[in-house]
């Protein structure tokens, strides 16, 4: 028998969350006078205490610092970016979910973040005052709508970051995703553990698991200085449960657009015990060219990696097609039809030949 599900609540975010230019200001990390107000009143600002800690005021080019604290070509729009850059809006059948896939689909269960990534694809979608949690009837039409679909295997928990919701709602809505027969997986998308690891609790843990559902918890993490002890204990007391976790991260004009840097990241999750999982290409949010770099770059960046990065550490790097097409591969290609068969391309440049019988 169901239980009743209510809307999420979200449990109170850390005290000291910066959430306004003034507070930012005031903690040294903008300018008094930076004149972001307009960036500020149109997309959502908060900055953890943790992020807070690990930027270095002294570095204007922090990566950090570039990933959450507002600039102002955010207010510069091309004509190529798109408010849903990934099409969630065409692929939603009932609010809350988005069914883009066969055997999956998205349950975005709350659009507020413990903190604003100045990069997010769905930036025109979260925040306080936009669609803040799904209601209860809503909520309730989207269990519905997974139990009607037999062909449903996965359930993708996002938003917003469903980790700001309390453990008790999460332990309450597995309970009834688990008594859905078809559903195998529940996974979640979350920056908490990076951002927020005070917030992985024993009750967040335990929450999140329930028999006869397998958990995945993707992380989300852009650079090796994000996974401070911190981060890194949280991430321990997931795995340590059991939950397969597994990494994604986005490729960031000056965050991350450096072989060294990469390598730096995935090592650092494998050592978490974290697997990168996608690095996604930006996508055409509005306002997020300063972010966006060529894919020709992306591709030299993997290739320069393959080889001397384990295979544990590398990921696939990926484009989610604008309008909702998906998600395809788009790393450097290593082999080319030749008339004996292929020629293959080593990590070291070197090209061989692969003779194949058919």
């Amino acid at each position: 028998m169901n239980r009743p599900l209510s809307s999420p609540s979200v449990s109170a975010l850390p005290a000291r969350t910066l959430r306004s230019l003034d507070e930012l200001a005031d903690a040294g990390l903008l300018a008094p006078d930076a004149g972001l107000e307009e960036v500020a009143g149109r997309y959502a600002v908060a900055v953890t205490p943790t992020l807070a800690g690990l930027i270095d005021r002294d570095d204007p080019a922090d990566p950090i610092a570039r990933q959450f604290i507002p600039d102002a070509r955010e207010l510069e729009t091309r004509p190529e970016e798109r408010a849903d850059p990934i099409g969630d809006h065409a692929h939603s059948p009932v609010p809350g979910i988005v069914h883009r896939y066969p055997d999956r689909v998205l349950l975005k269960l709350v659009g507020v973040c413990a903190v604003y990534c100045r990069f997010c694809f769905r930036r025109e979608m979260v925040g306080p005052g936009a669609e803040t949690s799904l209601s209860e009837d809503a909520l309730e039409d989207a269990l519905a709508y997974i139990a009607g679909h037999p062909e449903i295997w996965e359930v993708v928990l996002t938003g917003g970051d469903p980790f700001v919701v309390a453990p008790r709602r999460l332990a309450l809505l597995m309970e009834r995703l688990a008594a859905i027969g078809h559903v195998k997986i529940v996974r979640f998308h979350t920056r908490v553990p990076v951002a927020a690891p005070e917030r992985v609790t024993a009750a967040l843990v335990e929450a999140i698991r329930a028999p006869g559902v397998t958990t995945y918890v993707a992380v989300h993490a852009n650079h090796a200085s994000e996974l401070a002890d911190e981060a890194r204990a949280a991430l321990a007391r997931l795995a340590d449960a059991g939950v397969a976790l597994v990494g994604q991260s986005v490729l960031l004009a000056g965050v991350n657009d450096h072989e060294a840097t990469l390598a730096a990241l995935f090592r650092a999750l494998v050592e978490c015990r974290v697997k990168p999982y996608y690095l996604h290409h930006p996508d055409l949010a509005p306002g997020t060219a300063h972010f966006r770099l060529s894919i020709a770059r992306g591709q030299e960046l993997m290739r320069a990696l393959r080889g001397r990065v384990s295979g544990l550490a590398l990921p696939t790097y990926v484009l989610d097609i604008p309008g909702g097409h998906g998600k395809v591969p788009i790393g450097p290609g290593w082999l080319e039809p030749a008339p004996e068969g292929w020629r293959v391309t080593d990590y070291c440049g070197g090209v061989h030949a692969y003779g194949e019988a058919v």
